[in-house]
């Protein structure tokens, strides 16, 4: 059992990057827009800027924290004897947690574009998506949707 466990804790860890980002794309539907009315309001980019986007996680952290507490917890009872043990144990514990926090944190990470785009009736918005379409300065667009819920596209 106790060689399982590290291997069930980097399977875990492991799982941390599957964050489902796609809903985030100019390409990605959701299920409730599908078959619904949209608007379509035409435009030209002015300004381009890459940003990252901190996707949610779909487990609330848990399985970075949990996992990376699990292993650190096992390297650290691997250390010493007695109550020195117990105090690495727990020491790695605590950096475990931590650590596998932060990689979860960043691979929860989306490159994305933040456009400017002047619309045809001349008010400037700013729609930001997933930069998974390559898009340009003076380049015009369709604006698919209304309020949160616009997706950028080619026109």
């Amino acid at each position: 059992m106790k060689r399982l466990l590290p291997i069930i804790a980097l399977g875990a860890l492991t799982l941390v990057g599957c964050a489902n980002t796609a809903p985030m794309g100019g390409n990605v539907y959701s299920s409730n827009q599908v078959g619904a009315e949209q608007t379509v309001r035409f435009g030209t980019i002015q300004a381009l800027r890459q940003v990252q986007v901190q996707a949610d996680s779909r487990a609330g952290g848990i399985v970075g924290t949990g996992g990376g507490a699990v292993i650190g917890g096992l390297l650290g009872n691997q250390v010493g004897g007695g109550s020195g043990r117990r105090l690495a144990t727990a020491a790695g514990v605590i950096g475990g947690a931590v650590a596998g926090s932060r990689i979860e944190e960043s691979s929860n990470r989306v490159t994305a574009w933040e456009m400017e785009i002047r619309r045809d009736d001349g008010m400037n918005v700013v729609v930001v998506q997933k930069a998974d379409q390559n898009f340009q300065v003076g380049q015009r667009v369709r604006l698919i949707g209304s309020g949160a819920n616009v997706t950028v596209a080619p026109y």
